[in-house]
């Protein structure tokens, strides 16, 4: 059996497991059960109506948030020609193209938190989709990960952008900000992000297609948040 440590089990009292908060009364209830010493996220978890292994319901793509996550993304940008310096006027952490790829295949280089190829380099970093798929790191067209306009992928990024997807389970998480925001930003990001992961119903989907969500702190208690709680 697990066990808790002394602060989660007080924070856990907290929460009643089978009460539905509202939303306001959930976002609050986080930051209250926040039992980090630095300033933890603010997660989310959303349960949709979906079978993973059919691939027209598996879900991806990305959204950025109205108030941002809290959180600076180191930017690593993949590409060629005049796009190199338009990444790094643009803020880019790393820019580069072909090296780029050479020394995250040699060096098993990760120190970045994002990668945003153009599409001209994409047959380059497949070779290594190995090693970049397991982390998460393979840019994408659908998380726009994958564009020619680089300078409006960094912008989106800086701004707040998260990457969603499905897990094996039907389950898509993300993070909706920090326990220092208020709880008006933190509710105004989390109602665009169910507004948002509402309209993707797949048209095979039959029936409630958001099934529960959930909110919590860094290693806080899970809270059920009542779906009737967001403006329609």
């Amino acid at each position: 059996m697990k066990k808790y440590g002394r602060k989660y089990v007080e924070a856990n009292k907290l929460v009643d497991k089978n009460k539905l908060y509202s939303a306001e009364e959930a976002i609050d209830l986080a930051k209250k059960t926040s039992i980090t010493k630095f300033d933890g996220a603010i997660d989310f978890a959303i349960k949709l109506n979906v079978d993973p292994k059919k691939a027209d319901q598996q879900l991806r793509g990305s959204l950025v948030l109205p108030n941002g996550t809290g959180k600076k993304k180191r930017i690593l940008v993949i590409t060629k020609g005049a796009n190199i310096d338009i990444a790094k006027n643009a803020g880019a952490l790393y820019v580069g193209e072909s090296d780029m790829i050479e020394k995250i295949q040699k060096e098993n280089w990760f120190d970045y938190d994002v990668i945003v190829a153009t599409p001209d380099m994409m047959p380059e970093l497949g070779k290594i989709g190995k090693i970049l798929g397991p982390k998460g790191l393979m840019p994408n067209p659908k998380t726009n990960t994958v564009t020619t306009n680089v300078a409006k992928a960094i912008e989106d990024i800086n701004k707040g952008m998260v990457e969603f997807r499905t897990d094996s389970y039907g389950n898509i998480h993300g993070m909706i900000g920090k326990s220092s925001f208020d709880n008006k930003k933190l509710l105004e990001n989390l109602q665009y992000v169910v507004e948002t992961i509402s309209k993707l119903k797949p048209a095979s989907v039959k029936g409630k297609f958001v099934t529960s969500i959930s909110i919590s702190s860094t290693m806080g208690p899970g809270i059920k948040v009542d779906q009737n709680s967001f403006d329609k």
